[in-house]
């Protein structure tokens, strides 16, 4: 009995210590989710609350487009609780028009803005164009070195020669380990897996990036950009990886962010969902905070 009871004690100790594992998807309000994942819920004075109380993270594309005012942020801070990380983009201004030169105030008015979050930053995100090649790295290395250390990064790129299991690539990875920065993961073979079901399919997969998965933890917080499509059967088959992935980084001291995509994004809570659940199946003593919502309905009747 004493040796079943320090099994049960060892296991407990084993899932709190573990870290938590940050999943969200590419927005926190969508026209749609009023009516079918909030419906059961309170009102509320915006759909961030909600959000929130579901996922513990999403991915901040607004920040690449404008950057927000005070209060916006101090409303965003206000409206999360104190788990909860947020994970920004950096402005377009920084990344595709400077292309991460020159833009030492930019850098650093975006950061300030963002201040007020706290701890509830959690990262922030390098997105970089595809004509981004090997030839700028020192550009990059020159731009990580002006983010303060206390700020965690992680930088996207496009450029197949990253992909290529090459000198140019070992180059990159190394690059984000000098500066404890991590590398963002896009998988999209669930996205390009069957035939073209919709029109909103074709559309997604042509701006979509079709690169090679090289799955890497360069820093303590790796990213993963998951895109799938409206076949659960692919979404299954394609999560399944992520699942192992994800619970050995924890149990190397890792916080893994997994952003969940759909081609309609309003399909994506699903898609986190279907995640999780694979997930707690996988690994019960270490289960994960599921989402309140019903089975994902069929696409063509989705609302």
């Amino acid at each position: 009995m004493t040796n079943m009871n320090n099994t049960a004690t060892n296991m407990a100790n084993a899932q709190q210590n573990l870290p938590p594992v940050f999943i969200g998807l590419p927005m926190w309000q969508h026209s749609h989710w009023p009516n079918s994942w909030f419906a059961s819920f309170p009102k509320a004075q915006s759909q961030l609350i909600h959000y929130a109380n579901e996922c513990n993270t999403v991915e901040g594309n607004t920040t690449f487009y404008s950057l927000p005012d005070a209060d916006a942020v101090a409303r965003w801070a206000d409206s999360v609780p104190s788990h909860f990380s947020f994970a920004f983009k950096f402005n377009q201004q920084i990344t595709h028009v400077n292309r991460l030169q020159h833009c030492e105030d930019e850098i650093r008015q975006q950061l300030s803005l963002l201040a007020p979050l706290k701890h509830k930053l959690g990262v922030m995100l390098v997105q970089l164009p595809a004509s981004f090649g090997p030839d700028k790295l020192a550009v990059l290395d020159t731009f990580l070195s002006l983010i303060p250390s206390s700020i965690y990064v992680a930088v996207e790129v496009r450029h197949l020669q990253f992909f290529a299991k090459s000198d140019a690539e070992k180059a990159f990875n190394q690059l984000l380990i000098k500066h404890k920065a991590n590398r963002i993961i896009m998988d999209t073979r669930a996205l390009f897996t069957g035939p073209i079901t919709s029109e909103i399919v074709r559309e997604v997969r042509g701006k979509k990036p079709k690169v090679p998965v090289n799955v890497i933890a360069t820093g303590q917080k790796p990213v993963v950009r998951f895109v799938g499509n409206d076949n659960e059967a692919d979404n299954t088959a394609c999560l399944r990886p992520w699942v192992s992935k994800i619970h050995q980084w924890r149990v190397e001291g890792r916080s893994a962010y997994f952003f969940c995509h759909r081609p309609d994004n309003k399909d994506a809570p699903w898609l986190a969902s279907l995640f999780i659940n694979l997930y707690n199946e996988a690994y019960p003593d270490y289960s994960l905070p599921t989402l309140s919502m019903t089975k994902n309905p069929l696409q063509d009747n989705l609302f």
